[in-house]
């Protein structure tokens, strides 16, 4: 969805909220209490009860809002609204040597081996030497710490998604 100004957000019908907060994470109880805490007097507002509501993500909703995430590092060409957010913020990859990105697949491919999904982390705003390290770093992780990180980067993806979709 383009931008939209806070105002139009609030104001949209149920249905139409939820298809613009499902690309931010979704995650449907936490889509219900964004939609459902409507109107939001700023983009501030909105963004604190994002990341609050975030807290209370479980592994499985982490998992869930995860099916469909593309690798970091992987082309995205897929053609939606949460895809093209993708491309976005992983823009930084493009200019990743072919050793770097050759590193990256083997990293994702031992993660996901680990831990059983996609390694996330919040690209924008990152290179991609700092994406490796992170990742490289969070191979030594525990199950229970690392999906807790993950959780933490989805709810800083998503509410980094909100902001740039809500217009004050």
């Amino acid at each position: 969805m383009r931008d939209v100004q806070l105002s139009e957000f609030n104001a949209l019908p149920d249905a139409a909220a939820r298809a613009v907060v499902r690309v931010w994470a979704d995650v449907p109880a936490w889509v219900s209490a964004i939609v459902a805490a409507r109107p939001f007097r700023s983009v501030t507002e909105a963004s604190g009860l994002a990341a609050a509501a975030a807290r209370d993500w479980t592994m499985r909703d982490l998992d869930a809002a995860l099916a469909h995430h593309p690798r970091i590092g992987e082309r995205v060409s897929a053609r939606s609204e949460e895809a093209d957010h993708s491309r976005r913020e992983q823009s930084s990859m493009a200019a990743a040597s072919d050793a770097l990105t050759a590193r990256m697949a083997t990293a994702n491919a031992a993660y996901e081996q680990r831990f059983g999904r996609v390694f996330l982390i919040r690209a924008a705003g990152r290179s991609p030497e700092e994406m490796l390290a992170e990742l490289e770093r969070r191979l030594a992780n525990d199950p229970h710490d690392e999906w807790r990180e993950a959780a933490a980067q989805l709810a800083e993806i998503a509410v980094l998604r909100l902001e740039q979709t809500l217009e004050a």
